[in-house]
């Protein structure tokens, strides 16, 4: 009998351990769960910088093409308003030019 005895008490002890096993399978199964859905939520965190990133780079593309269109104008302008500038001083050379034949005249 002691044999039954011994077959009884290791069946005790695997039952015993079938429970633990079990409670450590479901405790596993509770942390893949959550790891799961932490994944998944840094997957949409990580989507919601990606789209955030790649918005700025389409306003930071959109800005450079802005700052060059208006540097292009501001050196048109440069350009207009030198000339200007020199045509006036022509001018302004032409009627002291002037001025100074009135002067000598009388």
């Amino acid at each position: 009998m002691a044999s039954l005895e011994d077959l009884e008490g290791r069946v005790n002890v695997l039952e015993e351990q079938m429970l633990s096993t079990r409670q450590d399978a479901a405790a596993a199964r509770a942390l893949a769960g959550t790891a799961d859905r932490d994944v998944s939520e840094f997957k949409q965190t990580l989507n919601g910088h990606t789209k955030v990133l790649n918005a700025v780079r389409e306003t930071q593309i959109e800005d450079h093409r802005d700052i060059a269109a208006l540097k292009t104008e501001v050196s048109a302008l440069r350009a207009d308003m030198t000339s200007s500038f020199t045509k006036v001083s022509i001018g302004m050379d032409r009627m002291a030019q002037l001025l100074q034949q009135v002067v000598e005249k009388d």
